[in-house]
């Protein structure tokens, strides 16, 4: 004779429970119509920057997260030195070829510190001359490298960041990595000044060996308009999979916020003001990046 079959009471209620709760299966799916939904009838807010909080949160991060947690292994420090609320300027030294350093301090500084602020990039106009990489710039909350731009963002409250290097920073040459660029003429410590808000360093670690420079085909990037036109050991030698960054790992580091309040606001006008804070900008990042440095050891090593 067969025997029964065993019958196992399934607990209902705690089935219903692991799909409605957040982040379960119909939370999810519920969550992507609701969003779905308002885009279509438009009920989404966007401010005068072009800074979609909504598609940023649900839709660009999201793409950006596999790379910063599992491709770039990035890891944040000094976090407490990066206030909850109210206005800052961060200011980091810049590299890697392509500008990625940025998004993923971008991604760092939402999803790792403990009020998810949203870091509000100053970018070059090279990028607002592209019209896909524009948009989504805008889209993200990023805006043009300018003071009027920045104090408005700073007069907000926002989380402002700028890379004060420039094309100088992430374009030089494998050669030089880890040695920072002249900081141009200081803008970003006038704005600061003015606005009386810290200036926060930021020193990234990484960014230099995901693309290394070799080389630079000045001819062809005076042709298309680039401020340069690298080669590295993958590009343009392997075509489209040449553009796949190397795995290297990444700590980002914030210093002790540098005050700005204990200037009066019309010193921004004075040079010398402008120039020894800005060296002091400077060497506070540099120092920065050599300890950090030592901290992280080899470039691909895999923790």
């Amino acid at each position: 004779m067969r025997p029964e079959a065993q019958v196992i009471p399934l607990n209902t209620d705690a089935a219903e429970h692991l799909v409605r709760e957040p982040g379960g299966l119909d939370h999810k799916v519920a969550s992507a119509l609701q969003f779905v939904r308002r885009r279509l009838t438009g009920e989404y807010e966007i401010d005068e920057f072009g800074f979609d909080p909504e598609l940023n949160e649900n839709v660009l991060l999201p793409l950006l997260r596999p790379l910063y947690e599992r491709w770039f292994r990035v890891e944040m420090f000094g976090m407490e030195h990066v206030p909850d609320t109210g206005p800052a300027l961060v200011v980091g030294n810049h590299s890697g070829t392509l500008p990625i350093d940025g998004v993923m301090l971008q991604v760092g500084l939402h999803d790792d510190h403990p009020a998810h602020r949203n870091l509000r990039l100053l970018g070059a106009d090279l990028v607002y001359q592209v019209p896909v990489l524009a948009h989504l710039a805008r889209k993200s909350g990023h805006t043009l490298a300018c003071q009027a731009d920045a104090s408005r963002l700073l007069a907000q409250d926002q989380l402002v960041g700028v890379f004060p290097e420039g094309f100088k920073g992430v374009g030089k040459p494998f050669s030089e990595r880890y040695r920072l660029q002249r900081f141009g003429r200081g803008g970003f410590v006038a704005t600061a000044l003015r606005a009386q808000v810290p200036i926060i360093p930021c020193a990234i670690v990484g960014a230099e060996e995901i693309y290394p420079k070799i080389a630079d085909l000045k001819p062809l990037a005076r042709l298309l308009g680039f401020p340069y036109f690298p080669v590295t050991p993958t590009w343009p030698l392997f075509g489209l999979l040449g553009l796949v960054p190397l795995p290297s790992k990444w700590m980002i580091a914030f210093g002790e916020p540098i005050r700005t309040d204990r200037y009066d606001p019309a010193q921004a006008d004075d040079h010398m003001t402008v120039f020894n804070l800005t060296d002091q900008v400077r060497e506070t990042i540099q120092n920065m990046l050599f300890d950090v440095l030592r901290q992280r050891g080899p470039a691909f090593l895999r923790a």
